[in-house]
């Protein structure tokens, strides 16, 4: 059975080509649901980006895509781009990713 843990693993090898950290570390991932149809298991991922004129925007997204359709078990997967909440560093990213961005 697919869950969100593992589609958030599929993630984690996507990085911010910028930052070079990855999208779960910096916080971007917010939710993941799934729905079940006669074309099998779908799943919505809701993200969000470090700024809403983030030159990378389209090759996260399609990254992202990529990573989260090859979960083992998903037919199908949209990425749906949110910003609110606002991404916020401090509140959102990983002790590690703070770290790597130099922000304490």
């Amino acid at each position: 059975m697919v869950d969100e843990a593992m589609v958030r693993s599929a993630l984690e090898s996507v990085l911010d080509p910028e930052l070079d950290i990855s999208i779960i570390d910096l916080g971007l991932v917010y939710e993941v649901r799934f729905s079940d149809s006669d074309a099998g298991l779908h799943a919505e991922v809701d993200m969000t980006l470090t700024s809403p004129g983030c030159p990378a925007a389209a090759e996260i997204m399609a990254a992202a895509h990529r990573a989260a359709l090859s979960t083992e078990g998903l037919n199908s997967v949209h990425i749906n781009l949110v910003w609110t909440p606002r991404w916020d560093p401090k509140t959102h990213a990983s002790e590690d990713a703070l770290m790597e961005m130099g922000i304490w």
